[in-house]
């Protein structure tokens, strides 16, 4: 079928250039990455990954990591899995 609709949006230039830098990685265009998304949807019969609204406790999380608050630091993987045996 004969590609003749067009979708326009508009979104910040900071998301976009770094979304095209992903598909650009991917080798997908803006147009290939667009229509792979509206496929996944129609195929899934909505969006194709979870869409959440976080709770208080993960929202609270969320906002200590922004700020590097709580944070442990690991030396290496074997570090983190002694720590929690």
């Amino acid at each position: 079928m004969a590609k003749t609709e067009m979708i326009r949006a508009r979104v910040e230039p900071e998301l976009k250039s770094q979304a095209e830098e992903v598909f650009s990685a991917l080798g997908l265009t803006p147009t290939a990455a667009l229509t792979l998304f509206y496929r996944q949807v129609t195929l899934h019969r909505g969006l194709p990954f979870a869409v959440k609204i976080p709770n208080a406790e993960t929202l609270k999380a969320l906002s200590q990591a922004r700020a590097g608050k709580g944070l442990t630091e690991y030396a290496d993987l074997e570090d983190l899995k002694s720590r929690h045996e």
